[in-house]
């Protein structure tokens, strides 16, 4: 198994799915995936193994507004079913970190919904805290 940089001719539709995120259009998700390339700021990874992408992460650096310095948020970890538990996660879980200690980030954030419960496990098993006892997440659907 080896972890890369995401192309756009990588074919994440179905990871995303397994993840809750149904894809309508191959050729828009290759253009996301195109444009993350192209942004500094961005880096996305993917797993594979014999020619089989196993797991796709993807990592965002953000300045902070009321002090010096970066943090980064993963906005998607995804690894597919038939490979969980295996390390994928966690190999591409230390290339977002290296990618954010590479852009002088001071934290890495990951949000989890409520229900996804291996999940917390798996992030707190690699030294992630839950937060939510200091603050509380709001979202507001735009469009």
């Amino acid at each position: 198994m080896r972890i890369r940089p995401a192309r756009g001719t990588d074919a994440i539709d179905a990871l995303l799915e397994e993840l809750g995120y149904p894809q309508q259009d191959p050729a828009v998700t290759a253009a996301r995936l195109q444009a993350w390339a192209a942004d500094p700021a961005g880096a996305a990874y993917v797993a594979e193994a014999d020619n089989r992408l196993l797991g796709v992460i993807a990592v965002h650096v953000i300045p902070f507004f009321e002090r010096e310095g970066t943090w980064a948020r993963i906005v998607a970890l995804v690894v597919s079913s038939q490979a969980r538990r295996q390390g994928v996660g966690a190999l591409l879980l230390e290339a977002a970190e290296s990618f954010a200690t590479t852009q002088g980030c001071l934290r890495l954030e990951v949000t989890s919904s409520n229900h996804r419960t291996p999940a917390h496990t798996f992030y707190q098993s690699h030294g992630y805290s839950n937060q939510s006892t200091t603050s509380s997440r709001f979202l507001r659907t735009l469009r």
